[in-house]
């Protein structure tokens, strides 16, 4: 099983996971989601986000920007990062992620 976290801002693909107002959380196994919810975070400061999505059991962050030092304390806590994600609707960005078609390209963060 998998638990998948996507970084949204009006419940889109946030283009950087430190200026989202929630993260979308889908469950999948066998290649099907088997649950969705949507959390808000804690306060963004560094570090946070990670500790608080691994102690929600997230294994995989997919996001459209974030920084090497953020991606490194995700990897740190057991959490994968697919960054430069497309700008699509994070279910969609799910079925893309469980079916091996993940379109990620450059790290759209600029800082």
């Amino acid at each position: 099983m998998k638990k998948i976290a996507i970084p949204t801002q009006s419940k889109i693909l946030c283009a950087h996971f430190g200026h989202c107002d929630a993260f979308m959380i889908f469950e999948t196994e066998d290649k099907k989601i088997i649950s969705e919810d949507i959390v808000i975070p804690p306060n963004h400061e560094p570090g946070v986000f990670p500790a608080w999505l691994a102690q929600l059991g997230v294994t995989d962050v997919i996001c459209g920007g974030m920084g090497q030092r953020a991606i490194t304390l995700f990897n740190e806590n057991k959490i994968n990062v697919f960054v430069g994600a497309e700008m699509k609707a994070p279910k969609d960005l799910v079925i893309d992620f469980v079916n091996g078609n993940l379109s990620v390209s450059g790290n759209f963060c600029d800082h």
